[in-house]
């Protein structure tokens, strides 16, 4: 067996923090997994450090399964972003590390391809409209079948979504949380006409979608589907807060307009009733954030059987150890919709040299054995942690919002 002699938690900040678990076997085989919860990166470092490392030394790495029952059981306290972000570090690198052993990528280890490639969609936004329209005329060019629009909302001094780079999005902005302010009215007013402008210049060979961040009631989303659907979004991304999952069935009494949700679910209980009552059509579950590798196989599965497909959150706060194994798991489930791909910035690639790549708007997670990441140590020392927060969100009367 390969016994795992040795755990560390690495924390680098090459423009944006990230948090990355190595586990090495005794043979000097090493995987990785990605443990970065976004302004939470210390608490999942340390409950690493503290509660997990302790618990791997000595046990057999090929134990991948039992070794996630161990944690998920074993800690009683089960569930939550700190726990299971922990859980997908240790999870992802044992994968890794089969599947160097193996001589395999991991997506062979995962029954193999089920497509050629894995459709991505990028992030088109700007403070206005017409902006943003252009914006996305260029990610057409660069060949994306699948385009995300954001704009400005006209009276709002900030919107989300919308960046200074419009390559590199980071929300977590500042040592402290930034304030920004939100009108439903103003926003409702924008986005029709945003997917209006966007449908006439870019077309009907491509597919738009949208961000709402949380940020409506039920029948207030139900009412921008119905607005929207003359436009054929791919989807609509958290309509609203998905505590009160049955919120979701109100949304679809009033659009045809597709429903995704669940980049901040940790487990297939967060999403269980929304995926058997057929309240959605995409789940946005993580590698990372939902347990790893494992744990999101089930996810998919459960979703397959109603015809729910994956649309995995692939935002900057993941690190390239992430978006490769989202890659391994997006092109072996069946279920598969598109996967979220936001570049990361030349600092991050050079921290984790990976063998991934992008090519006329498809990704494909390269043939290396493993996941296919690797770490640079040496530099990543150089990118000491920084303390980031992402905003928070008042309405203009100055009460406390959904961000």
């Amino acid at each position: 067996m390969p016994k795992i002699i040795d755990a560390k938690v690495i924390v680098t900040c090459p423009g944006r923090n990230f948090v990355t678990l190595k586990i090495e076997t005794e043979d000097g085989v090493y995987g990785l997994g990605d443990a970065t919860l976004n302004g939470r990166e210390l608490s999942v470092a340390s409950y690493l450090t503290d509660h997990v490392v302790p618990l791997l030394i000595g046990r057999d790495a090929h134990r991948i399964e039992d070794i996630w029952q161990y944690l998920y059981k074993g800690a009683y306290w089960r569930r939550g972003p700190v726990t299971m972000s922990a859980i997908a570090a240790v999870d992802t690198a044992l994968w890794d590390i089969k599947g160097k052993i193996a001589g395999l990528p991991l997506y062979q280890l995962l029954g193999g391809a089920s497509r050629d490639g894995v459709m991505v969609y990028g992030h088109a936004n700007g403070v206005s409209i017409e902006e943003t329209v252009e914006v996305a005329l260029d990610y057409q060019r660069q060949g994306y079948k699948a385009i995300r629009l954001q704009c400005g909302v006209p009276g709002l001094p900030s919107t989300y979504g919308v960046s200074k780079d419009k390559m590199f999005y980071e929300p977590a902005d500042a040592d402290l949380p930034t304030e920004n302010l939100w009108s439903t009215e103003k926003y409702l007013r924008v986005v029709p006409e945003l997917f209006k402008t966007a449908r006439d210049a870019l077309g009907w060979d491509v597919h738009l979608l949208h961000d709402i961040h949380h940020r409506l009631t039920p029948i207030e989303a139900g009412r921008l589907g119905k607005d929207l659907e003359p436009y054929r979004p791919f989807w609509l991304e958290d309509a609203t807060p998905a505590e009160n999952q049955d919120a979701f069935r109100l949304i679809r009494q009033h659009t045809t307009t597709p429903l995704a949700v669940g980049e901040i679910f940790n487990s297939i209980w967060d999403a269980k009733h929304l995926i058997e009552n057929q309240l959605i059509d995409y789940i946005r579950a993580t590698v990372v954030h939902a347990g790893g590798i494992t744990h999101l196989r089930r996810i998919a599965a459960l979703a397959d059987l109603y015809q729910i497909r994956t649309g995995c959150h692939g935002a900057t706060d993941l690190s390239p150890v992430c978006m490769a194994a989202a890659l391994h798991f997006d092109l072996s489930v069946p279920n598969f919709g598109v996967q979220e791909y936001m570049r990361h910035t030349p600092e991050t690639d050079a921290v984790f040299p990976h063998a991934y790549s992008f090519e006329r708007g498809m990704m494909h997670p390269g043939e290396k054995p493993g996941l296919g990441v690797e770490i640079d140590e040496v530099l990543a020392a150089e990118y000491p942690y920084k303390r980031a927060y992402l905003p928070v969100n008042r309405l203009e009367d100055g009460t406390m919002y959904n961000w």
